[in-house]
């Protein structure tokens, strides 16, 4: 223990006097440190860290994979989580789950809050406990049961003032009345619904729990202790063949899957993760193939001195160990500083990142983060210290000791090692250069994606009826007329519509449909296609072109004929080779029952990207919102101004016809189109950010590298010069050094790069991973950089002075 003290006391003096080195070795380190605890902690976070439930792994989500609405696990109807959950034997309890925001009513203004339907089961399920209360019972899930609500605690203390009499309280949602039985405790949220502050029983959904084709539930299970995950796959997959076979008319036979819950939650931003992971680790390996090279001069700097000690009796193992020693406080030091630029980039990280980051509100540097930058510190320390240790102790003593000599071969295997070195961090580099690149021009072909309508100048909000107050159709018409007619008044509204479910916004509705002429089907063999309801002036507001007969107009009433309008992918792919406007079609709920209801289609409209620049374009149906009146619509309002500033406006147009109902939701459509693009734009700035530092550190090596190269070659150079050697040999002599160097990095990356970017396929759009304009221009890049960095020194070898090179030394 005294030697090491003595080691660690002797290496600290050493560093101190030299802070020019310790300095530069200590922000390259720190950099790549930094940069991994920093993605680190955002991988522990998103991808690592349990969920807060009890158990939290053996949590499943269960649902039908949809393969041609690209979803799953995805919803499914009450009637089949039902004979789920009665049917099987590996879940201790099955829950079901639905989204259904509410208007909160009394004791202040009206405010539209989120709300969620469950089962009975939900909270066991995932071993919640109410801090208040109870939660709810099976005998609450039957019809005409009792109106009862449990309240998240954010509501409760920002609603009622966190009133400990609330459960003897009554609270009013959509106009009815709910006696509050319970509260939830501080922090609860149930990551598939988002903050959710009102839960309620399913049996408020009423005719919708007897639907078994209505497919609006999210199920969820809790595996029995000892039961894999494969084994309730097996079984769940049974039990949906038992009940296709049993209900065919209603339920078509797709795929189930069984997935933990965090992985439903997150699954969608795993790759992208490891992938940023595995670049800030091409970072620290660079940065530590920098550092290496520093000692590598500084060994033979110190050959002499490592020769006393030597002469001195210390054994090689002693001197390899006082290097390490140098290298680990480097290290700490490196990783001291580099926590602190982590803490500064977490927070960069949680603000600039995207919202649709799940889990992006928990990141933090935890005994996780610490201990994985415990163990990169030390790994670190040995990764760029062990070589020059091992060159520096391997000593020939009467070569050494002798005045102003340096052992050739010392020198020649450190300058091997120094070259490697360097053809090691140019091809790191290319490797994140050629990735960053793939990422920037698939970003760029993102953006060019025309989305259908134009977001200019567009405000989006939403308005709820409550069924309580709004019962018939006739009164959910004369609302949104009369709100439409007072918006288009407003100072600055060019034109003003509203549609059930506006673009990007990660919601629609599907529904099985039928052609006249076509041969008859069972409702779950219906092709399905989004239905939308709007209205008349939506394709004018909204700037999408009708290619093929009408929009919508005024006279499209419930009295009058009923009509449809299609999009450009619902013409191709069903009705090729002919006209669609004037045929007729059908659409049906699951249930199929009764005669078809014929709509004529009066027109095509131009396609619309609803769930992403780059998602695929469905099937589509719009309906004319008076024909089928809903209470939930989604106001779409284009202004020639800047379309925030008429928010007040609105909302007092709104609470002049009714004062209880919020406007809420509010956003301007371009925001919507920034966020469907975010993951891309995140996962590229910070690769761009990587392959900038990596270029930087490549650039100094090379540079380093080539620097002592000239020093080491005075003499030599002196030499040339003296014998005749032009300014232009002294630079080809330099230059293609550096260029040997440099062919030979270029050479391993291309071959890296072609192998470890193929796993980026599903982060890239129009662009393939083994992209020839990527590949051909960023070696170019690379190699120009590397070049350049070269010639600075071999420009310095040029203005040697012979006299003095053959004094050197």
């Amino acid at each position: 223990m005294e030697s090491l003290i003595q080691d660690v006391r002797y290496s600290i003096r050493a560093l101190i006097a030299k802070p020019g080195f310790a300095a530069v070795a200590v922000i390259t380190l720190a950099l790549g440190i930094g940069a991994n605890t920093a993605i680190f902690s955002v991988v522990n976070s998103v991808l690592i860290r349990q969920m807060p439930y009890d158990e939290a792994d053996r949590i499943m989500s269960i649902g039908p994979v949809f393969q041609d609405k690209g979803q799953g696990p995805g919803y499914n109807s009450y009637p089949n989580f039902a004979d789920w959950r009665d049917q099987n034997r590996t879940f201790e309890r099955m829950a079901a789950y639905r989204s259904r925001g509410v208007v909160l009513t009394g004791g202040g203004e009206a405010e539209r809050v989120a709300g969620a339907r469950v089962s009975s089961d939900f909270f066991p399920t995932l071993r919640v406990q109410p801090l208040l209360g109870r939660t709810f019972t099976a005998d609450e899930e039957k019809p005409a049961s009792p109106n009862t609500v449990v309240l998240s605690y954010e509501l409760w203390q920002r609603r009622m003032g966190g009133d400990p009499r609330i459960l003897e309280q009554v609270v009013t949602l959509d106009g009815r009345s709910y006696a509050v039985i319970g509260v939830l405790p501080e922090g609860f949220e149930f990551p598939l619904l988002g903050k959710t502050d009102v839960w309620a029983s399913v049996s408020l959904d009423g005719q919708s729990l007897q639907e078994r084709g209505a497919q609006m539930y999210g199920v969820i299970g809790r595996l029995k202790p000892n039961v894999a995950r494969e084994e309730a796959q097996t079984e769940i997959s049974t039990i949906v063949g038992r009940l296709a076979a049993q209900y065919p008319e209603q339920n078509k036979e797709n795929p189930v899957a069984v997935v933990g819950l965090q992985e439903q939650l997150v699954g969608a931003v795993r790759p992208a993760l490891l992938i940023l992971l595995g670049a800030v680790g091409f970072v620290l390996l660079i940065a530590c193939a920098n550092v290496a090279n520093l000692l590598l001069v500084r060994a033979s700097l110190r050959e002499k001195e490592m020769a006393i000690r030597a002469a001195l009796g210390a054994s090689r193992a002693r001197l390899i160990r006082q290097l390490l020693t140098e290298s680990l406080l480097l290290a700490t030091a490196s990783a001291a500083v580099g926590l602190l630029l982590a803490l500064w980039g977490i927070d960069l990280l949680v603000a600039a990142g995207p919202d649709n980051i799940p889990r992006l509100d928990e990141i933090r540097i935890d005994g996780n983060a610490l201990l994985f930058t415990i163990c990169v510190t030390m790994l670190t320390g040995l990764t760029f210290g062990l070589a020059p240790a091992l060159q520096a102790s391997k000593l020939d003593l009467n070569q050494s000791l002798k005045e102003g000599a340096r052992s050739s071969s010392a020198a020649s295997a450190r300058g091997r090692l120094r070259k490697a070195l360097v053809v090691s961090e140019v091809a790191l580099a290319l490797v994140l250069l050629v990735g960053a690149g793939l990422l920037i021009k698939s970003f760029y072909r993102l953006q060019q994606v025309d989305p259908g309508f134009n977001p200019e100048g567009v405000l989006t909000f939403k308005v709820s009826l409550p069924a309580a107050r709004y019962s018939g159709d006739d009164r959910i018409t004369a609302f949104y007329d009369e709100a439409l007619d007072r918006i288009k008044e407003l100072p600055g509204v060019e034109s003003a519509g509203s549609i059930s479910f506006s673009p990007l916004s990660n919601t629609t509705f599907y529904l099985g449909f039928t052609a006249e002429g076509w041969p008859p089907r069972t409702p779950s063999e219906l092709p399905p296609a989004q239905f939308r309801l709007a209205s008349s002036d939506y394709f004018t507001v909204m700037q999408i072109p009708i290619s093929r007969g009408r929009g919508f107009t005024i006279e499209d009433r419930k009295q009058s004929s009923p009509v449809a309008v299609i999009n450009e992918e619902m013409a191709r792919r069903h009705f090729a080779g002919e006209d669609p406007v004037g045929k007729r079609l059908s659409l049906q709920v699951a249930l199929g029952e009764g005669e078809p209801a014929w709509r004529e289609i009066v027109g095509v409209v131009g396609d619309v990207k609803h769930f992403g620049l780059d998602a695929e374009v469905k099937p589509e149906i719009y309906v004319p919102y008076a024909q089928q009146p809903t209470g939930a619509m989604t106001m779409v309002v284009r202004s020639a101004i800047d379309p925030v500033g008429l928010t007040g406006a609105i909302r007092e147009e709104i609470k002049a016809i009714d004062k209880d109902l919020p406007v809420y939701s509010v956003a301007n459509l371009e925001s919507y189109v920034d966020r469907s693009v975010a993951r891309r734009r995140f996962s590229t700035v910070l690769l761009m950010a990587f392959g900038a530092i990596a270029l930087a550190l490549a650039a100094i090596g090379v540079y380093g590298v080539m620097s002592y190269t000239v020093a080491e070659r005075t003499r030599e150079i002196g030499i040339r010069v003296a014998l005749g050697a032009q300014r232009r040999d002294i630079l080809k002599l330099v230059v293609g050094q550096a260029s040997v160097l440099l062919i030979a990095g270029l050479a391993a990356g291309l071959a890296g790069a072609f192998a470890l970017t193929r796993v980026m396929e599903e982060l890239l759009f129009g662009v393939s991973a083994t992209d020839t304009v990527i590949f051909l221009t960023v070696p170019v890049v690379l190699a120009a950089i590397a070049l350049f960095a070269s010639y600075i020194p071999a420009l310095r070898a040029t203005k040697v002075d012979p006299m003095i090179a053959l004094r050197y030394e």
